[in-house]
């Protein structure tokens, strides 16, 4: 993974998007994720694929411009889930702090 994301600083680097707005990355986020949506509601495995990849490549680059490393954000969103309790909930996990008004 470590060689995926390096090239793909490489890449951003080459073509200044290292130093691009962010809200403009944000947006191309957003319209890839839409594109998981849409890759997931006609259950198309290479439209997934595609545009998971798509959303890693676009959110290093949004961690570039803001200052920030994608495997610092990765570490600290698993320590925050790594314990984590909860259950199930029409098919979404729920954290337990989440539950106790049921």
């Amino acid at each position: 993974m470590e060689f995926y994301t390096n090239g793909i600083r490489v890449w951003a680097k080459d073509r200044g998007l290292d130093k691009a707005n962010p809200i403009n990355q944000l947006a191309k986020l957003l319209e890839e994720i839409g594109e998981l949506a849409s890759g997931v509601n006609k259950n198309d495995r290479p439209k997934i694929i595609d545009s998971i990849g798509d959303a890693y490549v676009v959110l290093t680059i949004l961690a570039m411009q803001l200052d920030l490393d994608i495997e610092t954000c990765v570490a600290y969103a698993y320590n925050e889930i790594k314990n984590r309790k909860g259950k199930l909930v029409n098919g979404i996990f729920v954290k337990e702090e989440d539950l106790k008004g049921e």
